[in-house]
């Protein structure tokens, strides 16, 4: 895999257009609140499929009145998840895609230098940077948050990380990255993230993923730390490395908080700050009771056969 590129020098003039020559691709459960402004921030990309998993609201009705083409996925393999199978199954009409979530927008800004960025033929994908929009104001403690989203779909996979059989986080995959065999570069335009469905769903969705959460702490607990230092030039590479040192931690609640409210300085994003890092700290605690539970229930109790 090539070496990470520089960030896209964005000096050339970004031409807005329709019917840019690229596949946005939008998985979805239940999405009827998010999705319009999701598509209506693509309309401008050639082709769009909406990857649906039997929503029973309005989000297919909506994506077809959209313009978007509904490809329906049925999850019945663990072992081949929604973005995983979406790679190796969609009837792509370009080269390039970007991946985005329903409550994810492209700005103007972001979708021009998109436009240009395809054009560079030394780039085979690209890094974006997401801003979390919580309670109606941007967070600056999220950023960056460097995902993987915008690349040549032939040369790209998902990551295994021999989760399949952890019951209970359903078809998308949580923490697996896009992995890609190519040169990459950053953008410098944020995606823009904003649920608009409330908090309730936003915990129900972290209460999933720390079950999921606790069994990969359990395995890298498991096994040996190994420092790589060539991991600290990508930015994904670079989260991996930190979560094996991380799991071995004590007093991680704390650690999350003071990490998101000192070290992320969401303390200068005021109140929405605090929750937030407090919200954080909360999803730590609820990993770590679980992990308790899976080291607990591993371990061969008095009087049992």
């Amino acid at each position: 895999m090539s070496e990470t590129a520089a960030i896209h020098d964005d000096s050339m003039p970004r031409p807005a257009t329709d019917d840019v020559p690229l596949t946005v691709v939008i998985p979805v459960l239940n999405e009827e609140k998010n999705l319009p402004d999701a598509l209506a921030s693509v309309a401008w990309a050639r082709e769009v499929f909406v990857v649906d998993s039997g929503s029973t609201d309005q989000t297919c009705a909506i994506a077809e009145r959209h313009g978007a083409r509904v490809i329906q996925f049925a999850y019945t393999d663990p072992r081949q998840k929604k973005k995983a199978w979406t790679l190796v199954s969609l009837p792509f009409a370009t080269d390039w895609v970007l991946f985005l979530d329903a409550d994810e927008r492209v700005t103007p800004e972001l979708r021009d230098e998109i436009h240009t960025a395809l054009t560079d033929p030394t780039r085979d994908g690209y890094y974006v940077d997401r801003e979390m929009i919580f309670r109606g104001r941007p967070l600056r403690s999220y950023r960056p948050d460097w995902n993987l989203r915008l690349f040549r779909h032939r040369l790209a996979s998902v990551e295994d990380l021999g989760m399949h059989d952890v019951p209970g986080t359903g078809d998308n995959e949580i923490h697996e990255h896009f992995q890609l065999e190519g040169t990459r570069g950053f953008l410098r335009m944020p995606l823009r993230h904003d649920d608009y469905r409330g908090i309730g769903p936003w915990v129900d969705r972290h209460n999933r993923y720390a079950t999921w959460e606790a069994h990969l702490y359990a395995r890298l607990r498991a096994e040996p730390l190994a420092l790589d230092p060539r991991a600290l030039r990508d930015p994904v590479r670079r989260n991996r490395l930190l979560r094996r040192i991380w799991v071995r931690l004590p007093a991680r609640p704390i650690l999350r908080f003071a990490v998101w409210y000192l070290g992320k300085r969401a303390v200068l994003d005021g109140r929405n700050g605090l929750m937030y890092s407090l919200l954080m700290a909360w999803y730590e605690l609820l990993i770590g009771l679980k992990l308790s539970e899976l080291e607990y229930s591993s371990v061969p109790q008095p009087g049992s056969q």
